[in-house]
């Protein structure tokens, strides 16, 4: 396991990520899945990727990937600014209690979702959120787009210290999808 960023985040129990150095290796696990989410919280607000809004990287990842989005916080209200409607706007809380159900139809009501992909939800608590899908939602697969990883996820970026590393890493992802 590498170390995250932040020292809360260590003690994951037996199971921990696996980390995704590789940007295509990246795409390619977000491409087998059959019913993605893109879970977007109001860091990729408060970011930029060098001279870019996080927000607008997330969106052409989302776009690329064909990921139907949920936003969280006031994720919403920009996306609608920027002529973006997002598939669903969901409380972070709200949303994880409905992904742990089984019987959930998804944001688009096609089924629950198998892929769970999490950009810009602060670190605490998706590390929350997502120990709790870990434990409580056997059925699905989780996936942080984070730089500064995320160890209860199911698939994690290393800590990516460097904007450029960062800048570069999201580019590649998407030129993939």
């Amino acid at each position: 396991m590498a170390r995250p960023y932040w020292d809360v985040n260590i003690l994951t129990g037996s199971k921990t990520a696996r980390i995704i150095d590789n940007p295509v290796q990246c795409a390619g696990i977000i491409k087998k899945a059959d019913r993605p989410l893109y879970i977007l919280g109001p860091d990729t607000l408060d970011r930029n990727i060098g001279e870019r809004l996080f927000l607008k990287y997330c969106l052409d990842l989302a776009k690329a990937g064909k990921l139907p989005i949920c936003a969280t916080g006031h994720v919403r209200k920009k996306m609608l600014e920027l002529g973006i409607h997002p598939d669903s706007s969901y409380d972070i809380i709200e949303i994880i209690n409905h992904l742990k159900d089984t019987e959930w139809n998804g944001v688009k009501k096609e089924g629950n979702h198998d892929l769970i992909v999490f950009s810009g939800v602060r670190c605490d608590l998706a590390e929350r959120g997502l120990a709790t899908l870990k434990h409580f939602a056997p059925h699905l697969k989780t996936m942080a787009l984070c730089r500064f990883s995320h160890p209860n996820a199911d698939f994690a970026l290393p800590v990516i210290r460097k904007d450029r590393k960062w800048q570069d890493y999201f580019e590649i992802l998407i030129d993939n999808l």
